[in-house]
């Protein structure tokens, strides 16, 4: 690839950041719901994943389900170009030029981690806002005073009573759940990717193109549970530490869930992982097609 076509890797990036919010956002909004409210000690509790998606369908509707949906498009679909965009850029870069048909852990792991610790700046902000304006619907905790009209309001509101640093709140936990979670992710994309197209091999040319729809599918999918398996207890952390009224509240991840250990176990540190996983395999699955498709129609030739 010459540098001159280095931002087609950028572009599809972007595509499939887009494809990722329209089909993941209503799971990623019950997460965050489950997180916020089924982790305090008092207030509200959801009974399951389906239980508080009826709640928000019977109380605010479809559109519910998309709160904060504006900020996570504008967000995803930067992040989402950062994001794949570095990790082709790094992996090809570390590789010298030289590609390996066979998927190197050496190479892949440092790309990803690297695109992870990279978007987190730009991650943060987006989830706060996100989160805030997600946890506010009816079924909110969030006083009527402190409700946000939109993600602008939401970030002014946040940078007016908490300071410019405010915006970046969990900013470190941010940076370890994309560090950690990318680095799994690609890992698990790169291998399902190379075996399932070493065991295809031979398909008629006439099925390539659905075979790579299949295969884009079943990786994504895979690589997305794993992210999230991975993970998400610091996504718990996050959505807490982003969403908690007291602006004097511990950031530290770890003293947050050694608190949510005490009080509700393992089950506790991985609140919100039915709707997460319910997301994860779509929401990727369509990442990843999207992604590819849009590296062919781009002409990025890969190994």
């Amino acid at each position: 690839m010459t540098d001159g076509s280095a931002y087609k890797d950028y572009v599809a990036g972007l595509i499939a950041g887009v494809a990722t919010v329209i089909i993941g956002h209503p799971f990623d909004t019950v997460k965050v719901k489950l997180q916020k409210h089924n982790t305090d000690a008092y207030g509200i509790k959801y009974r399951s994943g389906l239980h508080c998606t009826a709640r928000i369908l019977k109380t605010e509707g479809v559109k519910g389900l998309y709160r904060g949906a504006t900020s996570s498009f504008v967000g995803m679909a930067f992040e989402s170009s950062l994001l794949f965009g570095i990790y082709s850029q790094t992996k090809q870069l570390l590789e010298g030029g030289v590609q390996s048909e066979k998927p190197r852990p050496s190479v892949i792991i440092p790309s990803a981690a690297f695109g992870g610790a990279v978007i987190s700046f730009v991650l943060c902000p987006s989830e706060l806002v996100k989160c805030r304006m997600q946890i506010q619907g009816t079924d909110s905790l969030v006083p009527k005073s402190s409700t946000y009209d939109g993600p602008l309001d939401c970030a002014l509101k946040t940078i007016k009573t908490e300071g410019a640093t405010g915006i970046f709140r969990g900013g470190f936990t941010t940076l370890l759940r994309e560090s950690i979670g990318n680095a799994v992710f690609f890992s698990t994309y790169e291998h399902v990717r190379y075996y399932m197209h070493l065991q295809l091999k031979g398909t008629p040319s006439s099925q390539n193109n659905l075979t790579d729809v299949g295969v884009g599918i079943m990786s994504g999918g895979l690589s997305g549970i794993a992210f999230w398996s991975a993970v998400l207890p610091l996504d718990v952390a996050k959505t807490i530490i982003q969403t908690s009224p007291d602006r004097g509240s511990t950031r530290n991840p770890f003293q947050i869930l050694k608190l949510i250990y005490r009080r509700s176990g393992v089950k506790g540190c991985y609140t919100g992982l039915g709707p997460t996983i319910l997301r994860a395999f779509p929401a990727n699955a369509a990442a990843i097609v999207t992604w590819e498709l849009a590296v062919k129609l781009l002409g990025i030739k890969r190994e």
